[in-house]
């Protein structure tokens, strides 16, 4: 019998106490010093379970303060950087959300917990495919995995509420922004070389309008680079 069996406790029941509290941890440790103080934003970081959301190995460091690799030049985002960026979006409950970049799913769940409903694009297959599987997981309703172009958005969803991009992007194309419903927000974290800033969008005159929001970094997703000049 091992250790925690012997206090009464089954293990996977220590395990699941465990990880709620790494949860607790993370939220007042790297979500509310970051002036994250939007009530739906906290209980969605406190509800939805992470770990559930990286590979198997790497579980141990699902709470920790950066992005965990999911599948090269992919990541889930680290904590602050989603919080923060739930939290200028402030999805509201009825409010139709688009998460571009969705990985295994993660960013979609927390978005679910404060919308509702939400289309999670995503164009690897094995990472859509571990979407589905830890969101069944996790108990997440309301998201519907789909696969496709990242850069091309999910139009047969649209208009949007809010956007979400999950990860890094050099330009954002005007096929997504043009998915937005008016007075929609989006969201995403622009890289210039090593250095990123996230800023949120709103769409006047048929343009995607950004503001600056905070400092953040993301490896740049499929389709997201910018065109590169020839030089001679």
């Amino acid at each position: 019998m091992c250790q925690d069996e012997a206090r009464g406790f089954p293990r996977h029941v220590e395990t699941m106490t465990d990880y709620a509290l790494r949860r607790s941890v993370m939220v007042d440790t790297q979500v509310r010093p970051n002036d994250v103080t939007k009530y739906p934003v906290i209980a969605a970081m406190l509800d939805v379970p992470r770990e559930l959301f990286v590979p198997e190995a790497l579980r141990e460091v699902a709470y920790v303060g950066e992005g965990v690799p999911l599948a090269p030049g992919r990541v889930l985002a680290e904590p602050r950087t989603l919080a923060k960026l739930a939290d200028a979006l402030a999805p509201e409950p009825g409010e139709r959300v688009l998460v571009v970049g969705a990985g295994t799913g993660y960013s979609a769940a927390v978005m679910a917990r404060m919308a509702g409903k939400v289309t999670a694009l995503e164009e690897d297959e094995g990472l859509a495919a571990r979407a589905r599987t830890a969101l069944r997981e996790a108990g997440a309703e309301g998201v519907e995995v789909v696969t496709g172009p990242l850069a091309a958005g999910w139009p047969a969803g649209a208009p949007y509420d809010v956007i979400l991009i999950d990860g890094g992007v050099e330009t954002v194309p005007a096929a997504i922004s043009a998915q937005l419903a008016p007075g929609g927000r989006i969201g995403a974290v622009f890289m210039e070389g090593a250095l990123g800033t996230a800023r949120i969008g709103h769409v006047a005159g048929g343009q995607a309008v950004w503001r600056f929001a905070f400092n953040a970094t993301a490896p740049v997703l499929p389709g997201f680079a910018a065109a590169r000049a020839f030089v001679l």
